[in-house]
């Protein structure tokens, strides 16, 4: 009876020694690999969140809708009527801005913490532990088309007209943005098994970054002429969130200088233009963008890397 049960401690010993070497040496190729023979788990889990973040709901995924309709209208309330800043149609160029960043902001606020939440399964059922992480980020891109739609009805009812011919660039756009959330997201809930407290530190991060990127003021108007000045607007760009923004505001907002609706009065001499974004030629963007959507691939490949040599010990850790 004892050697019955001794035995058995020692296969299980062995199975899971074997388990952590493996995962440890597992090549970047078959993590890849692994994702996409997982990807219907991957949708399984992200139709999951979305499901369980509605459920009792008497709306349901309506709530989706109605959210940032509700922010849209604050948003106007707010610029158009009482915190005017001279930019016409501002809250065209806030919710472009924001739509980005909700993306970006919810995947790495609930990815961070998500293995740590869901140790259970961790520990008891084998599969990539990334797709956690994944799933979250999936969600929060579901959400996003979600919010462009609203965006969407929002630019009909205002009677603004995007500038369509920008519009092939966003998918580039997107994917960077995808690949960059879902590098942060990995290598965060990563992190988090070791670090409990990251999952906290993140919020703080996020905070200060959500003011780092052009949201709620004008790149051009207020951030570029100090930069420029000094030699530093190449410094503002290595935020990868900042040209995602640009590409969009670009695409949505369309125009780059308007008439202020308070011109600016400055040694007597008063300016009724604002220079909002960067005239850049269209090709300007599509090079940027190729470029940070190649860059950001690269990331996440990093991030995959690291992800495989931190998940060697996440049993004994959580």
């Amino acid at each position: 009876m004892g050697d019955g049960s001794s035995a058995r401690a020692d296969r299980r010993s062995l199975e899971d020694d074997a388990f952590r070497v493996v995962s440890a040496r597992d090549s970047l190729a078959t993590r890849l690999r692994n994702l996409w023979h997982r990807r219907e788990l991957l949708i399984s889990l992200v139709r999951s969140d979305i499901r369980i973040k509605y459920k009792n709901s008497a709306l349901g995924i309506v709530w989706s809708m109605l959210t940032p309709t509700l922010f849209l209208a604050i948003y106007w309330l707010v610029f158009a009527k009482f915190l005017k800043n001279g930019i016409p149609n501002f809250v065209v160029y806030l919710f472009a801005g924001m739509v980005v960043w909700n993306m970006f902001n919810t995947s790495l606020s609930t990815a961070t913490g998500v293995i740590v939440v869901r140790s259970g399964l961790v520990k008891k059922v084998s599969f990539p532990r990334e797709i956690l992480a994944l799933a979250n980020v999936g969600a929060a891109t579901f959400y996003f088309f979600i919010q462009l739609c609203v965006f969407g009805l929002y630019l009909l009812v205002v009677q603004h007209s995007p500038d369509y011919a920008y519009f092939w660039l966003l998918p580039i756009a997107f994917l960077a943005l995808y690949f960059f959330t879902a590098a942060l997201a990995v290598l965060m809930s990563a992190i988090t098994v070791y670090m409990r407290d990251m999952e906290h530190f993140i919020l703080i991060i996020l905070q200060l970054w959500f003011f780092l990127s052009p949201i709620v003021y004008s790149y051009e108007h207020s951030i570029a002429p100090q930069l420029h000045a000094h030699g530093l607007a190449w410094l503002y760009f290595l935020n990868p969130i900042t040209l995602i923004m640009l590409t969009y505001q670009r695409a949505f907002y369309v125009s780059t200088v308007v008439h202020s609706t308070v011109p600016t009065v400055v040694g007597g001499h008063v300016f009724p233009l604002i220079k909002v974004l960067p005239s850049w030629p269209m090709s300007t963007y599509f090079y940027l963008d190729i470029a940070l959507l190649g860059i950001m691939m690269v990331v996440f490949l990093l991030a995959e890397v690291l992800f495989g040599r931190l998940q060697g010990n996440f049993e004994s850790e959580l």
